[in-house]
């Protein structure tokens, strides 16, 4: 089963995209900020990141460069974000702007997981 790790410090979204990703046959584990993300990725096996970019403590940048000074440093990282002018491709191997639809990160899952 592919594994997906989704970081944000905004239950209601993460509540709403675990449940859909899971009926789109994944596997999804949440991390209400970075810092419990950074904890569940180093003791986890995750195909996939998915984190928000802002959020209070280690933001999604930290999350992204904690994961690519990790041994599994080519999992690759979607950067969501509801403050657009935050986006930045930087190492993200995907960034959405808040909101998405649910079939946007799905085709954007299956073509990272290629």
């Amino acid at each position: 089963m592919f594994n997906i790790l989704l970081i944000d410090d905004e239950e209601a979204i993460v509540l709403m995209i675990k449940e859909a990703l899971e009926c789109s046959g994944y596997n999804v584990e949440i991390a209400a900020d970075g810092i419990e993300g950074i904890i569940k990725f180093g003791k986890g096996y995750f195909d996939l990141v998915i984190t928000d970019i802002r959020m209070p403590g280690i933001d999604g940048y930290g999350v992204l460069q904690h994961v690519q000074n990790f041994d599994k440093k080519n999992t690759p990282i979607i950067g969501i974000s509801g403050t657009p002018w935050l986006l930045e491709d930087k190492d993200f191997d995907a960034v959405l702007e808040k909101p998405f639809s649910i079939k946007t990160l799905v085709d954007i899952i299956i073509n990272l997981a290629e």
